[in-house]
């Protein structure tokens, strides 16, 4: 039993982990650490909110007053911090935002947990810490860079050659987590995740957006040619391999978590239009994003070997698990699609038809 500590946990996958680990009675008390910024909503949650084990707090990893006073008062043994800003697309249009907390945020963090779970805190050399601690870092396969057509997928050995300020802050805030590990013995460990989908996704990402705007009738944008190729990973089954790494992984390790599901957009899009009964007339390419990574794949030989996991779900299955949410969950989607999200939306796309 742990006291656990989500950071980010009112967002996309950290909703649904929450959810995972109160379902999976993996935790005695869970402390949810969000900012509520535009991707994290407490609408992802209410379903658990009235969970004796569970808490909301609304706060940032960048307050480190806060984090000590949590990490006091609850006795928190365990953290995962999914708290990152994570749209490639924001981070081209803000850079510096996702230098400041993906990384500064992170290492404050990491620096809460050496201080609450040091057995000597003020000795710097003390490297001992309380039984049953653990950090892990959920990060993604956007840090090793595009994967050629033909080439073997990334392992967790593979050089990281991060392409965007998104993944370049993810890959900074993955060295600063081992770095502390190498250092300090904090006892550490790192997920990378390929594309995730499922329930509560924010509409700005490929496949829920593709969703939305065919229910809609409204034209798909489509970066570039569209055969940029993606492994995707549902949901649930990322909460099931976080979930083996935290019970049974071994810190300093780095786990990644693929699942052999490589399609292009432009099939996945396809894949869409024909579960809805909608023409692929309404595909609509636009100018290609900058840096835009041509393929990603993971080798997920490790944390299968290792710690037994693979995933439950066939793709084309949760694919349409997803399109059905979506279809019945209308006050959701009418909430996270509010005015800000339409601003954005054509900030992004209005202009982009070659």
């Amino acid at each position: 039993m742990r006291n656990v500590l989500i950071t980010g946990g009112a967002g996309f996958i950290g909703s649904n982990f929450i959810r995972y680990l109160l379902n999976h009675d993996a935790a005695e008390k869970l402390v949810n650490l969000d900012a509520l910024t535009y991707a994290g909503h407490l609408e992802n949650l209410v379903d658990i909110q009235s969970d004796s084990r569970y808490l909301f707090i609304q706060g940032d990893i960048r307050n480190r007053p806060l984090l000590d006073a949590l990490f006091a008062e609850h006795e928190l043994d365990t953290v995962v911090n999914f708290a990152a800003e994570t749209h490639v697309d924001r981070s081209i249009e803000d850079p510096a935002l996702f230098l400041n907390v993906n990384v500064g945020g992170t290492q404050t963090l990491l620096e809460a947990a050496l201080q609450h779970w040091r057995l000597k805190p003020d000795d710097k050399h003390c490297r001992e810490y309380r039984r049953g601690c653990g950090f892990l870092q959920v990060s993604t396969d956007e840090v090793y860079g595009s994967l050629p057509p033909a080439a073997p997928s990334f392992r967790e050995d593979s050089p990281l050659k991060p392409n965007s300020p998104y993944s370049a802050s993810k890959a900074s805030a993955d060295q600063f987590v081992r770095a502390y590990h190498q250092t300090y013995g904090l006892p550490c460990s790192i997920s990378r995740c390929c594309n995730n989908f499922g329930p509560y996704q924010f509409p700005e990402k490929l496949i829920p957006l593709m969703i939305l705007n065919a229910l809609a009738d409204k034209p798909l944008p489509l970066y570039g040619d569209g055969l940029q190729i993606r492994d995707w990973l549902y949901v649930e089954d990322q909460c099931s391999a976080l979930k083996a790494i935290l019970d049974n992984g071994q810190f300093g390790d780095i786990y990644n978590i693929g699942a052999t599901n490589e399609f292009s957009n432009l099939e996945i899009v396809r894949m869409i239009l024909h579960e809805l009964g909608k023409p692929e007339s309404l595909i609509e390419h636009v100018v290609d994003r900058p840096g835009h990574d041509r393929r990603y794949a993971l080798d997920n030989s490790r944390i299968t070997n290792e710690l037994g996991w693979r995933p439950a779900h066939t793709f084309r299955k949760a694919l349409k698990a997803t399109i059905d949410w979506y279809l019945n969950n209308h006050t959701w989607v009418e909430q996270m699609t509010n005015t800000s999200y339409q601003d954005y939306y054509a900030r992004m796309y209005a202009a982009d038809t070659p």
